[in-house]
């Protein structure tokens, strides 16, 4: 008896349940109906509102129809304004338009035409999979999601980092949606995408987002160098441990060996092995690299920067000299080896003056001399090639030369080393 009791009951639930999914069902069609006649009129907005409550329907048949509406209008926002630009360009007039929600609306067309295509994929009730919005949405979209690079170039330039992600993420995003599925995208920029998707996440400081799409962009090899540089560059944003330290270290060894015409990581390691004060192994990775490749500039002048530190001037200043010879326009080598050879001239007065009087022989003062002198010549090119110190500040020390020397010239200097 109970039993009967509880199947009645149950069927009569049942039946209520369906008629309330049937009514609602109703009730949203006849929205999506109302909304499209208002974007027939032109009155996107106010399409927009009606279809809005839509999107959180119960049934995925609902929430499908409900996101193509919003794609459908989105898309003919973007249509209408990119139909003025046109006209604008053939007719050579200038009437006004919105670009930027020309930019964002043919975005949001695509994000709701996948968004759509997520619950218009899902069983209905029968268990059977019968896309409503597939065809219509791939035909539009195949090249219609293009238009997410000039949305993220325009914001790129506006220096909107955040929307720019959203725009390049989303066409890279998009490339593996199962919507084109079956579809051969032809995707040719897919790739170079990406690397402009990270390089947007780096100006808006999301170093996941930086990591994930460089990476994608890295699976190419003409945008691997590029990709790998700006992997690098977050890397060394983010360090906060000493193991993130090593890890960064590895990351330039390894972009080092597999890019070795691209000498800035040999130049970023040096930095680091010359701040961490290991003059030994700075030493050490400097000749190896040099044995690796006799045009590293910067291996010499950091094998350099190892002598000048262990109190080797004369060989240090042979690497300088090299390093110069490598690249003329290197200012960074002669400079050093000015300095370095202000060190020696130190050491030098030091070591030849008289212990009680600290005065020099004329022998041993024009030893002295003739030190400054070659540090001198070498200033005085930086001073020539890099006038307004842009690359090296050279003047102090050559102030410095000039005094020690007596030499008139370092009343020029006076006003620009009092002011630094």
């Amino acid at each position: 008896m109970f039993n009967q009791i509880y199947i009645k009951l149950m069927r009569k639930f049942m039946m209520m349940v369906l008629v309330a999914a049937a009514a609602t069902t109703a009730f949203a069609q006849n929205e999506v109906k109302e909304a499209k006649k208002l974007l027939d009129k032109g009155q996107i907005d106010e399409a927009l509102k009606v279809v809005e409550p839509l999107k959180n329907a119960a049934s995925a048949e609902d929430k499908a129809a409900a996101w193509n509406m919003v794609s459908e209008i989105y898309w003919k926002k973007f249509s209408d304004i990119q139909t003025t630009q046109l006209e604008n360009q053939v007719k050579k007039i200038d009437a006004p338009y919105d670009t930027i929600g020309m930019h964002h609306a043919a975005v949001a067309a695509l994000e709701a035409a996948l968004k759509c295509d997520e619950f218009d994929i899902q069983p209905n009730e029968k268990g059977k999979v019968k896309p409503r919005f597939r065809a219509a949405s791939q035909m539009k979209f195949q090249q219609g999601r293009l238009n997410a690079i000039n949305a993220g170039q325009y914001d790129f330039n506006l220096k909107d980092y955040q929307q720019a992600f959203k725009d390049f993420s989303l066409y890279v995003d998009s490339h593996n949606a199962p919507l084109f599925e079956g579809i051969d995208l032809k995707d040719q920029y897919y790739h170079e995408i990406a690397y402009f998707a990270s390089l947007a996440a780096y100006n808006a400081k999301d170093w996941p987002n930086v990591v994930k799409y460089a990476k994608i962009a890295s699976e190419n090899p003409e945008k691997a160098k590029d990709a790998t540089e700006i992997l690098v560059f977050a890397k060394k944003e983010t360090i906060k441990t000493h193991a993130d330290t090593l890890e960064y270290i590895e990351m330039l060894k390894d972009a080092n060996n597999k890019f070795p015409d691209d000498q800035r990581y040999s130049a970023w390691i040096g930095d680091y092995y010359l701040q961490s004060a290991s003059n030994d192994e700075l030493l050490k990775w400097a000749e190896e690299e040099i044995q690796k490749d006799p045009n590293n500039k910067f291996a010499y002048t950091y094998k350099g920067e190892a002598l000048r530190l262990s109190q080797k001037w004369d060989e240090a200043v042979e690497c300088y000299k090299k390093a110069a010879e490598l690249d003329p326009s290197y200012v960074v080598a002669p400079y050093q080896a000015g300095l370095c050879l202000n060190s020696k001239a130190i050491e030098l007065k030091d070591k030849l003056a008289d212990k009680k009087t600290g005065m020099l022989t004329k022998e041993n003062a024009d030893k002295i001399r003739a030190v400054l002198s070659e540090s001198k010549e070498f200033l005085e090119k930086v001073r020539e090639a890099d006038p307004d110190r842009a690359q090296v500040n050279w003047a102090y020390a050559l102030y410095q030369v000039y005094y020690s020397l007596g030499d008139e010239k370092a009343k020029e200097l006076e006003s620009i080393v009092g002011g630094n």
